[in-house]
């Protein structure tokens, strides 16, 4: 600003002790500059010296009480190689050498006529700043080093401490009451408490406390809320650390870091051990990809042999979350070490409502707000999941300058979060526009037709995400465990329904159905290989699965014959073409309400539920009229 004065400000990180450490480096520099400003000299022997001064071939001489210098005149290299029998080149005109105890040195030099005299004795302290200040530098620059190599309580020599986070009674404000949708694993946990609590009230009847708890569930479920409300209704001491910090460069830190966290924690006592992906420390054990020891192999043994020493009359429990089980060495997972595994698993609808409920304590929720719906509309979604909808929908509320969140807001923000970004600006044709609006209300129609298909809550033909020109959003009614013949067929229909409409209205079909086809040939190959639906093959099935937890993921078939195989393509393509047929029949029934509800589509981009309801009824009136 003008008419002020501007001040420098150093950065508060450049310390005093930083400005001590560049003082002492400037000294050292301008020490050893000194000592390169001297004037090179020649070393000789004191009986050489004693020749030179025969021979009158030295002058300035300065004589010490340990050396003598001088400069060397003409001549003086020919004495020089004289005594020592060989040639010599001098570098300089310069010489010293030490003096010894003899009495007829000045006798000698007086009548040689040499002028000499005495030197100053060099001072104590010089002598000493010239070997102490190189070091203090170079000690200085290596706590220094040191210091930066880790934090500051270890630092380099601290490597093998443990990097666990410890929370004290008072830095945990989370318990039972900030977590929902997981009941069962919350009454689970409740008796991990009353160990802590009243671990006598157990070990009175010969009990044993359980010594580990495994949290397992998909990620975003809440696992590392649970250990943390644990710790908070206990009102103990939570250690909280993850599986990867224990692994490092150097070999046997992971061990030594293992045993200082169960040190650490037989200190608190009573408290909580918590360490979060232990999947990345406790893999199964096999033979080592590369010869040597295998580091995180140490680490695991140690992890085990502590669990096996440990006292847990103490009070301390150990508590891990993983999202997958199946690839945890089975001697971490053994009675004795693991006793307990809790299951988080995906909210149902109850729980997502309970959730939402939670995450929405603190903000500002408009009277039409419908929780339960948003639940419904939800179906699949982990506790990480719902508060991200929340938080956008809180977000997009304030963008808009509204001083409440409405259910528009949360219906635009889980949109956002299942279909994408919606793309205002991406620029479609009338024609395709066209098309992709027959093709959304062709699935409409034969959901609202078929008896078994999810009700339609929404049709849009606003483009999202990276390539999805629309959409047709069902709704479940509840949320479903097991699914017939005739809901996977209807399903089938469903997701036919959007190509078909092509089919009618233009003859041809687009590349807008290959996410549609790809879905239900799954569903159709899922029917006939795994859940023995198909009346040719009978209640067999013919694939093998090896699933991650929660997460199925088909690997191999089975070894069948070629025959087999081909009744298999048969039965899937019969499926499909049956689903089809359906999907025909019904659009080409109600060709007019296709007609309509496309026009619909072409002028308001959105139909939600009730609209489509409507609209349907009254044309069906008008059709009867």
């Amino acid at each position: 600003m003008e008419g002020r004065e501007k001040k420098i400000k150093f950065p508060s990180r450049f310390s005093n002790r930083h400005w001590w450490i560049f003082l002492i480096f400037l000294v050292v520099v301008f020490f050893f500059l000194q000592l390169a400003r001297l004037e090179p000299r020649v070393e000789i022997s004191y009986s050489e010296f004693k020749a030179l001064v025969k021979a009158k071939k030295v002058d300035d001489l300065i004589i010490g009480d340990r050396f003598i210098e001088g400069k060397l005149k003409e001549g003086a290299s020919e004495i020089l190689a004289r005594e020592r029998k060989s040639p010599v080149k001098l570098k300089s005109d310069r010489f010293f050498t030490l003096r010894l105890e003899d009495p007829e040195l000045i006798p000698l030099l007086d009548r040689q006529g040499l002028a000499y005299k005495a030197a100053k004795e060099a001072s104590w302290l010089k002598e000493v700043l010239s070997w102490v200040l190189p070091l203090l530098f170079f000690l200085g620059l290596w706590f220094l080093l040191m210091k930066r190599f880790g934090p500051p309580e270890g630092g380099l020599m601290g490597v093998a401490k443990s990097k666990a986070r410890i929370y004290v009674q008072d830095e945990i404000d989370v318990t039972f009451k900030d977590v929902a949708g997981v009941d069962e694993a919350v009454e689970e946990l409740r008796q991990i408490i009353e160990f802590l609590k009243n671990p006598q009230k157990f070990t009175a009847l010969g009990g044993k406390i359980p010594k580990g708890v495994l949290l397992v569930g998909p990620p975003g479920t809440g696992k590392t809320l649970l250990a943390k409300a644990v710790a908070g209704e206990a009102g103990v001491p939570f250690i909280s650390i993850s599986g990867s910090s224990f692994v490092e460069l150097f070999v046997g830190v992971g061990a030594a870091r293992v045993r200082d966290l169960f040190k650490q924690a037989e200190e608190k006592a009573p408290c909580i051990i918590f360490i979060d992906e232990i999947d990345a420390l406790g893999k199964v054990r096999g033979v080592a990809p590369v010869s040597g020891v295998d580091e995180r192999e140490q680490t695991l043994a140690q992890l085990l042999t502590e669990m096996d020493g440990f006292d847990s009359k103490k009070g301390v429990i150990i508590m891990a979350a993983t999202n997958r089980p199946e690839i945890l060495d089975p001697a971490l997972l053994r009675p004795g070490r693991f006793d307990r595994h809790i299951v988080v698993d995906r909210p149902d609808l109850k729980g997502r409502e309970a959730i939402l409920k939670v995450h929405t304590r603190k903000v500002k929720l408009a009277p039409d707000v419908d929780l339960r719906v948003i639940a419904a509309r939800t179906p699949g979604m982990v506790g990480a999941d719902l508060a991200n909808v929340v938080n956008e929908a809180a977000l997009l509320a304030a963008r808009k300058g509204k001083n409440r969140v409405e259910m528009e807001d949360f219906e635009e923000a889980v949109d956002r979060v299942i279909a994408g970004l919606q793309k205002k600006n991406r620029y479609i044709s009338r024609r395709e526009k066209e098309r992709v609006a027959y093709h959304e209300a062709g699935h409409a129609l034969v959901a609202s037709a078929l008896p078994n298909a999810d009700p339609v809550h929404r049709i849009s033909i606003v483009p999202r995400g990276v390539a999805a020109l629309g959409y047709t959003l069902q709704l479940p009614t509840e949320d479903r465990y097991l699914l017939t013949r005739a809901e996977l067929l209807d399903r089938l229909s469903v997701l036919l329904g959007g190509r078909v409409a092509e089919e009618i209205v233009y003859g041809e079909v687009s590349t807008g159905a290959q996410n549609d086809l790809e879905q239900a040939t799954e569903i159709a190959r899922a029917m006939v290989m795994d859940y023995g639906m198909s009346e040719k093959l009978g209640p067999q099935t013919f694939r093998k699965r090896e699933s991650l937890f929660l997460e199925p993921m088909w690997r191999h078939r089975e070894d069948i014959s070629e025959e087999t195989a081909r009744l298999i393509d048969q039965e899937v393509a019969a499926l499909i073409k049956e689903a089809h047929a359906r999907a025909q029949e019904i659009l080409s029934k109600n060709r007019k309400r296709l007609e309509l509800l496309a026009r619909t589509l072409l002028e308001k981009e959105t139909i939600e539920g009730e609209e489509l309801k409507k609209l349907l009824e009254l044309e069906h009136e008008n059709h009867d009229a």
